[in-house]
């Protein structure tokens, strides 16, 4: 190691160590063990432009270990990306480019929201894998428009979680030659050594996996050894590379080097500065060398130089395929052109189709109209009905394919199409039965922060998943995940609330949409007689009124039809009712005032929710003086038909408890 390298990298270490003691909070350990690695990447290996930080042909690079924001920062501070040194001085405050963990779309050359350990590893290969099919798909001889690596450094924590070893496993299968992992290997975790809770050989965990694995002996000093194992890994193009690098956690720090103490708590001024002595550094907070300056602002003009070069290539394969560089174009606006919805399945009136069944025929339909959407399911498209028909099954290798078969890994497909998202230029949707959305909580709810437009398509919606019994039959889940800030969740009524659903969902860009829909069958509603299904777009609509309502009964879904049937059979006995359908809280509550007052008046306070779900939530529309109809145990196992009878969710026994309001 040279001494400029040298100075650069305790820069990295001590703009972290001083932004983490100013902030009186964060962890230093990681920033000072990993400081050589991100600086070797960003410095000779990663391919990107500090100018440009949006180029769509970058290297991607994720830290997957978002406690350890202060290295990315400090990386992207001394690289010339928009981060000031007041940014870093302003570390974890309010309003700050530099926030606690890393957050998508609020710091520039932040790829990706990380600190839920293990997530980043997964999404690096949804990262990985829309490298490949954009590649795929847009590539011609001598214009590789879409050719770049992701890396990615995690600690122990990140590969200790479920949803990693998901991700590495099918990353593996998938063979993605173009994802590496830096592991910050320093043996210690949060509690103390990581031999209170992992002894596993890593070498064979990972070759195991189908990984390519080189280890660096002396992460702490050695950036030959680790330029030599970055220029290997992108030499093998077969399978992933796991880069294992031995660190030592705050590395300089004399009395907390290599400890659990230094994980997760500022040095303080005394420590600090007897690092900075131990490592020939001036204890002068937030310094760095004017030498460092001067090589890092060179490298971000010679850097720029690979993107105007980039730009010059694509110029002439626009020239050449005007339609692909169009539609490369398309991809990454995502916008579909005017009238695309024309080409979705009509349903008639009085049909009874499942909303699953009829999702896999919009789908279908959609996949048709609307190249750049891709996805997959866990496993269980024969009962989800979401797999896209004649678009092929995805491979890792050649990037042929849009159907992406995830495997039993419901946590890593939601993370993996987080990470398409993040990528850039592919709409992901995720399958699988609504009662497993437990188990890609943590994504979803990534995902909603973040602001990524992932689809997330939940099947067998209820009781009336009937002989499955309780553990397959969704109770609480709508009310959770309608809890989730930011995500759209949508339960639509029949065929037509589907058709409408997906146009929603197509022309939404905003965030993540959860779709819900039945494995039971539904009756078509009738359109002429009854509002549009169109409405859907307001979350909440007058479905089938009177003249003077005396009760509004508001439902989702499958029940939707069943207070139609309550409203005839209140007609009957001139008792005036209201039925709204409510497909979508959100939606709805984004509305106007008055729109919502138009819907549910306040005058009319004998209101009735009917949903085969948790009743909490529903307080807000049915008020103090409402009736929810729900479920607040657990289902049981029986044919549909009876569980939902035994539930009381029939005509008779709802209009009973009506007119007991």
């Amino acid at each position: 190691m040279n001494n400029l390298e040298k100075q650069s990298i305790n820069a990295i270490r001590f703009l972290s160590v001083d932004a983490i003691n100013k902030a009186n909070s964060g962890h230093p350990g990681l920033p000072m063990g990993a400081a050589p690695m991100g600086y070797e990447l960003f410095r000779n290996h990663l391919k990107h432009s500090p100018k440009d930080s949006g180029w769509i042909d970058r290297d991607r690079f994720v830290l997957s270990a978002g406690h350890g924001s202060m290295l990315i920062y400090s990386l992207l501070h001394l690289f010339g990306y928009k981060v000031s040194i007041d940014d870093l001085k302003n570390f974890r405050q309010w309003g700050s480019l530099t926030p606690g963990h890393p957050e998508f779309g609020h710091t520039d050359g932040v790829e990706t929201t990380t600190g839920p350990l293990g997530q980043g590893v997964a999404n690096a290969v949804g990262m990985a894998i829309a490298e490949r099919m954009l590649a795929n798909r847009f590539n011609r001889d001598s214009f590789n428009v879409i050719d770049h690596m992701t890396y990615v450094i995690s600690g122990d924590g990140c590969l200790m979680e479920g949803v990693a070893l998901e991700a590495i496993s099918l990353a593996g299968h998938l063979k993605l030659g173009k994802l590496v992992y830096l592991y910050d290997s320093n043996d210690i975790t949060l509690d103390g050594p990581k031999s209170l809770s992992l002894s596993e050989d890593m070498k064979g965990k990972f070759e195991s996996c189908g990984w390519h694995y080189i280890k660096v002996e002396n992460g702490d000093t050695d950036v030959e050894a680790l330029r030599k194992a970055l220029d290997d890994a992108k030499q093998v193009t077969d399978k992933p590379t796991f880069i294992e690098v031995k660190t030592t956690i705050g590395f300089g720090a004399p009395n907390k080097q290599g400890t659990s103490s230094v994980h997760g708590s500022p040095l303080g001024e005394k420590e600090a500065n007897l690092a900075k002595e131990n490592l020939g550094w001036p204890v002068e907070p937030f310094y760095v060398p004017e030498e460092v300056r001067r090589d890092l602002n060179a490298f971000a003009e010679k850097a720029h130089e690979n993107k105007l070069a980039w730009d010059a290539m694509f110029d002439k394969y626009s020239n050449e395929f005007p339609e692909l560089a169009a539609e490369i174009k398309a991809f990454m606006d995502q916008k579909p052109e005017e009238g695309w919805e024309s080409a979705l399945p009509e349903f008639k009136t009085g049909e009874s189709v499942a909303s699953r069944k009829s999702g896999g025929m919009v789908l279908n339909a959609v996949a048709n109209e609307i190249p750049w959407l891709v996805g997959g399911d866990a496993d269980l498209s024969c009962s989800t009905l979401t797999y896209m028909s004649e678009k092929g099954s995805f491979d890792g290798t050649t990037g042929a394919g849009r159907n992406i078969h995830f495997g039993i890994r419901e946590h890593a497909m939601g993370a993996i199409a987080n990470g398409i998202c993040y990528h850039g230029g592919l709409r992901p949707y995720t399958a699988t039965f609504f009662c497993f959305a437990d188990y890609m909580r943590p994504a979803i709810r990534l995902a909603a922060l973040a602001k990524l437009p992932s689809i997330f398509v939940f099947t067998h919606d209820s009781i009336a998943v009937g002989e499955d019994g309780p553990t397959h039959e969704p109770v609480e889940h709508l009310a959770s995940l309608r809890a989730i800030p930011g995500l759209k969740v949508i339960r639509p009524s029949d065929a037509t609330e589907v058709k409408a659903a997906w146009k929603f969902i197509m022309e939404y860009l905003d965030g993540p949409v959860v779709l819900v829909l039945s494995r039971q069958n539904l009756e078509t509603i009738d359109r002429t007689e009854y509002a549009p299904a169109e409405m859907l777009e307001k979350g909440g609509y007058v479905l089938a009124d009177a003249e003077t309502p005396e009760y509004i009964i508001m439902a989702t879904g499958s029940e939707v039809g069943l207070a139609l049937d309550v409203k005839k059979a209140m007609d009957s006995v001139n008792i005036p009712v209201r039925v709204v359908s409510m497909p979508s809280f959100e939606l709805f509550d984004a509305q106007s005032k008055e729109y919502r007052e138009s819907v549910l008046p306040l005058a009319i306070r004998k209101r009735v929710s009917i949903e085969m779900g948790s009743s909490f939530g529903w307080q807000k529309y049915t008020g103090l003086d409402g009736l929810n109809i729900s479920v607040d145990k657990f289902g049981a196992s029986a044919p549909s038909g009876k569980v939902i009878a035994e539930y009381g969710f029939t005509v008779t026994d709802i209009v009973r408890r009506i007119k007991e309001i």
